[in-house]
């Protein structure tokens, strides 16, 4: 295994358990419009999976009249007393961005959710600070699959891809992650499951948890 000399993590579904609440929140935005949930929902985002792009797709499919600003607000206040308050980080996260600081390895986000709605939910779970950085998806740049999050995490940590790891839980992620020309860990969240025969395919390691994957990570390093 190399010698990683930084860690990106992806978000929800990978450091925090929150994609049921995004379910339930694309369910509730829609049927307050008159709307039910495609089955095909996500099949197709031409320009990634990003906070902003995704605004611009729920936008454009249902050919709704609100701005992707006003959309992003709307799912902002949806969720935001969630963050604040019951959405916890996985168990062994905190373990893990402990012994990589300790370590001296570079830790970075790389997530599709917003700015805003990262720092709240990591300050209140109090691993804020261990990031070194924090790229979001409410900037101006492609979204997972395309590997741009990940590269520009990379630019900012002052890493090359190489020397870079990436943990997911999604498909698109892992995509995302690979891409970049990075090693990529995929961990296990409920929300991915049709999707893991894939996942596997893609990957450099699998793991049902952190605790799994730290004792993997850590075994090997030099």
């Amino acid at each position: 295994m190399n010698n990683f000399q930084a860690v990106i993590f992806d978000m929800d579904g990978t450091l925090i358990d929150s994609m049921q609440l995004w379910r339930n929140v694309d369910r509730e935005f829609l049927h307050t419009r008159g709307l039910i949930v495609p089955p095909d929902l996500f099949a197709e985002l031409p320009q990634g999976n990003s906070f902003i792009q995704t605004a611009q797709y729920f936008k454009d499919r249902f050919g709704l009249p609100d701005s992707p600003e006003s959309i992003m607000q709307e799912w902002t206040k949806m969720v935001s007393k969630h963050y604040e308050t019951d959405i916890m980080l996985k168990p062994g996260a905190v373990e893990l961005l402990s012994c990589l600081q300790e370590k001296g390895i570079k830790i970075g986000l790389g997530t599709s959710n917003s700015l805003e709605l990262a720092k709240k939910v990591l300050i209140r779970n109090s691993v804020w600070q261990y990031f070194q950085c924090a790229v979001t998806g409410d900037i101006n740049l492609k979204g997972k699959p395309y590997p741009d999050i990940y590269l520009l995490a990379a630019e900012r940590l002052e890493e090359k891809p190489e020397n870079c790891l990436v943990i997911e839980d999604t498909l698109t992620g892992v995509q995302a992650g690979k891409s970049a020309g990075m090693t990529v860990f995929a961990i296990y969240d409920e929300d991915s499951s049709d999707q893991h025969s894939l996942i596997k395919e893609i990957v450099d390691g699998f793991y049902w948890d952190f605790k799994s994957l730290a004792e993997d990570l850590f075994r090997t390093w030099k």
